[in-house]
């Protein structure tokens, strides 16, 4: 009985797009204003033919056959409101299909102060005094072995 009802589910079971043969679909489909997306569409078996796409996000644009497919990259202005835009494809075979951009306004990083540190610290004067302190501590230390070592031998004659 078991095995029945596994085998119904997956005989009923359908991929996603499976008998979808006209869509479009937007890469990515939440894009900070300012950025490129990329288009990808099907107009069922009018691949062969260019067909347009329009949204309020960025305007109106040709997709161009490509590979079997539609395809087409337009950029988001950057003054272009936060917010949800349907993006309508409309084939010359009459079909079309609507997806949605979700378009992102994030406010840029700033440069944080230039405070100096790390690998970005500029080698100035402070590297050599360091340098220099470690060279004289060697000499003294180097002097003190030899000095101690002079004066033990001057008391025992």
């Amino acid at each position: 009985m078991l095995g029945l009802v596994g085998a119904f589910i997956l005989a009923t079971a359908s991929p996603a797009r499976a008998g979808e043969e006209v869509f479009v679909e937007v890469t990515p489909n939440s894009a900070q204003a300012g950025s490129r997306v990329s288009i990808r569409a099907s107009c069922d078996n009018a691949n062969n033919e260019q067909a347009d796409v329009h949204s309020d996000a960025f305007g109106r644009v040709m997709l161009r056959p490509d590979n079997g497919f539609l395809t087409g990259a337009v950029t988001v202005p950057g003054s272009k409101e936060p917010g949800d835009y349907p993006v309508d494809l409309r084939c010359d075979n009459g079909n079309t299909a609507s997806t949605k951009l979700t378009v992102l306004q994030m406010a840029q990083p700033t440069k944080g102060p230039a405070t100096g540190a790390g690998g970005t610290a500029d080698r100035g004067p402070g590297s050599l005094l360091l340098v220099g302190g470690l060279a004289v501590l060697a000499v003294v230390a180097g002097l003190g072995v030899f000095g101690g070592g002079r004066r033990s031998a001057g008391t025992r004659s």
